[in-house]
């Protein structure tokens, strides 16, 4: 339709928002199916968070805020800052977003050109480069190494940086693979980020809480003071807190970036929703117990699943540092036929083979710019997992 923006051909519909949409499809048909593509927990909203909503309604907090976020949540985050990753930042520093999508949109769209390049390692999580081509930036992948847990090596980052380069995209613990940089490895890439000064770093720190076998984490600009002037941090409360649908994300960088960011959020959403801002405030401040009490049972939930698909025929599944997602090769079962007749060529054969044949919904590989490969997100009852991963290995046994 010649009436809609030539934009609208660089990008594509989120797949891990399709095949969720696709799975209570099914199920509202009356399907049996477990759907596993979500990137959601499934624990609720903590009390304590929920309170603070209710107390804001009560006190009449539900008019307009700063664009930049209220100074309350502000304060909040540079606390949050200064105490869990030893980074200094003032309000002034600071924007929040409608979720840390917004926040990554309103930072590329301040400062990509036509042609600019963006360093995107790879598999990377599915709005990066559709992000970055509606900024009209030019994204550049850079393939991960899977025997480390897809974590992108130095030489490669610095092959793949040319004088367009304007920024990294880093995403640790990452979806869609679960792998996190350790001090030493993010050491390594902000060396080769010094020797490129004029690249800056986007750092998407948002599963910084779900980690496990007691990974420490750690972030760019905590861990090289020196780029710290050319590096944003990117986090919010979706995933840890389990505010998925609360919509608040931050960034934290330079002060003539933040206002570019307010700019621009100023003729778009003018700001998230005053009643989550709230409840975010609360959620930074109050009681953090449950984060390690969710861990856990995300962890039993992880080494469950990596190893029931492991015992399935043509799969190998890597264990991860952190987030709620693993990322199988399923190279093994690539050219074998379903009892129907059919050759599984590519992982979305087999991703649309595991719905139609056992009812499991997860996202191929390719969406995350690496075949042949699959995301499971264990962010879901342990039951459900395991009967999930009972059906996979039914429908790999039964390939020929």
């Amino acid at each position: 339709m010649s009436f809609l923006a030539q934009r609208l051909g660089r990008i594509k519909p989120s797949p891990t928002i399709g095949v969720t949409q696709k799975a209570a499809e099914l199920k509202a048909a009356g399907r049996d199916v477990i759907g596993l593509g979500a990137g959601e927990p499934d624990f609720d909203t903590p009390e304590h968070i929920k309170a603070a909503a209710a107390t804001a309604i009560a006190r009449g907090e539900t008019k307009y805020t700063a664009v930049a976020g209220t100074l309350a949540l502000r304060k909040a985050i540079a606390a949050k800052f200064a105490r869990e990753n030893a980074l200094e930042y003032t309000p002034e520093q600071i924007t929040v977003g409608c979720g840390g999508k917004q926040t990554i949109f309103n930072a590329l769209l301040a400062t990509l050109d036509e042609g600019d390049e963006v360093v995107i390692p790879a598999p990377y999580w599915v709005s990066y480069p559709d992000i970055v081509l509606m900024a009209e930036g030019t994204p550049v992948m850079v393939p991960g190494v899977p025997e480390r847990n897809f974590k992108v090596d130095p030489q490669a980052l610095d092959r793949a940086i040319t004088r367009r380069t304007k920024w990294l995209i880093l995403n640790s613990p990452s979806n869609p693979t679960g792998g996190a940089y350790s001090e030493l490895e993010l050491q390594q890439l902000c060396e080769v980020l010094l020797a490129h000064p004029h690249v800056w770093v986007m750092t998407d720190d948002i599963y910084e809480h779900v980690i496990y076998d007691g990974f420490r984490f750690t972030t760019p600009a905590q861990v090289e003071p020196r780029l710290y002037d050319r590096t944003l941090t990117i986090n919010g409360c979706s995933k840890a807190y389990c505010m998925t649908g609360w919509r608040v994300g931050w960034g934290a960088g330079p002060k003539p970036l933040i206002a570019a960011m307010n700019m621009i959020q100023s003729q778009s959403t003018t700001h998230t929703s005053s009643i989550s801002q709230a409840a975010a405030v609360e959620a930074l401040n109050g009681p953090q117990d449950f984060i390690a009490k969710h861990n856990a049972i995300f962890q039993t939930r992880r080494d469950l699943v990596v190893s029931m698909l492991n015992q399935a025929a043509g799969i190998t599944c890597a264990c991860p540092e952190g987030a709620f997602y693993v990322y199988p090769s399923c190279a093994g079962v690539i050219g074998k036929k379903t009892p129907e007749g059919k050759t599984i060529a590519t992982d979305e054969d087999f991703v649309t083979y595991l719905l139609e044949a056992e009812g499991v919904a997860c996202v191929q590989g390719a969406a995350f710019g690496l075949s042949p490969y699959f995301r499971i997100s264990y962010a879901t009852a342990t039951e459900l997992l395991e009967e999930a991963c009972r059906r996979i290995q039914r429908a790999c046994a039964a390939l020929s």
